[in-house]
């Protein structure tokens, strides 16, 4: 009995923990992407979240992600 209660315990601590790590977990669906690429007529990628642009989609996509990662830093710390 005491080991069952006991391992309940731990169970839940652990949930709780994966669930604080995880963060906020939004819906799959259309209108819910974080970054959009638009390759024409012009080229632009820009985040939603932070309102970020370049029009640099070539280096985006070859991962220079600098811009992105200090713009959401900036917005939400």
């Amino acid at each position: 009995m005491l080991k069952s209660k006991l391992y309940e315990k731990e169970i839940f601590e652990r949930e709780e923990k994966i669930s604080k790590i995880g963060g906020e977990k939004k819906k799959i669906e259309w209108g819910s992407q974080i970054r959009s690429y638009i390759f024409q007529p012009y080229t632009l990628v820009k985040d939603a979240r932070t309102k970020y642009e370049t029009s640099n989609v070539s280096a985006v996509l070859d991962g220079e992600i600098d811009g992105f990662v200090k713009a959401y830093l900036k917005e939400f710390s």
